[in-house]
């Protein structure tokens, strides 16, 4: 928040000063960090290790950015997304429509539930921390999902157009294969970064890390498997 106090001049008159409250401060910082996880991955984590609630309502608005943004990435890069056109009643609206309110949906499962897991999996390996943080730590870990939706989709938008949404398009090639690999491998650069924010919020070896995140994974590892088995 801004006030403006006033200040005089050499002359005697009276000049409002405009100051800026800390909590604007904090805002502008944790948004400056949302874009420097990318960069600077560590020294971003590492300032999670502040859960206060003024630090932890400054964060709010880019986790919820992220989250919904990495949410939509994440819905359009499924099998579903790719099928959407085939029923010749929809359009593009529908498609964008479906990706927002999709992508909403996938992300809070994934900041929820994902938190939730890597939460417990945290206090099991003797972590501290509050369910708040752990939440942010994934959140924050999707930066680069949330990435590719700004800088991959469109290329394939541009170069595939509505056959990204479409059963046997010229997406099926192996120009189609380059375009979903790479976008994969955002989603694997996230992962990386889960690595990263756990030993950096909890100042641990790279081993108990990687443990840490791969019993988060466990429960999603087994019900992706037993999907494909049934």
């Amino acid at each position: 928040m801004r006030s403006r106090i006033p200040s005089r001049t050499s002359s005697g008159d009276s000049v409002p000063r405009v100051t800026t409250s800390p909590a604007a401060s904090l805002d502008r910082a944790w948004a400056l960090r949302t874009l420097l996880v990318l960069q600077a991955p560590r020294a971003v984590f590492s300032a999670l290790r502040d859960d206060s609630r003024e630090a932890a309502e400054a964060r709010l608005e880019p986790v919820l950015a992220v989250v919904w943004l990495a949410g939509i990435a994440g819905v359009l890069a499924t099998p579903v997304a790719r099928t959407l056109l085939d029923d010749m009643t929809r359009d593009a609206l529908v498609v964008a429509v479906w990706a927002f309110i999709g992508g909403g949906s996938y992300g809070g499962l994934v900041y929820w539930l994902g938190g939730a897991l890597l939460h417990g999996a945290s206090r099991a390996l003797g972590g501290q921390g509050s369910y708040r943080r752990a939440r942010h730590v994934v959140a924050y870990a999707c930066a680069p999902a949330a990435l590719s939706l700004l800088l991959v989709w469109p290329v394939g938008l541009a170069a595939f157009r509505g056959d990204l949404f479409r059963s046997g398009g010229t997406d099926a090639g192996d120009g189609g294969a380059v375009f979903y690999t790479l976008a994969l491998a955002f989603f694997a650069w996230a992962l990386v970064l889960l690595v990263v924010g756990v030993r950096a919020v909890h100042a641990w070896s790279w081993p108990r890390s990687l443990a840490a995140v791969a019993i988060a994974l466990g429960p999603v590892a087994l019900v992706v498997l037993a999907n494909e088995l049934l």
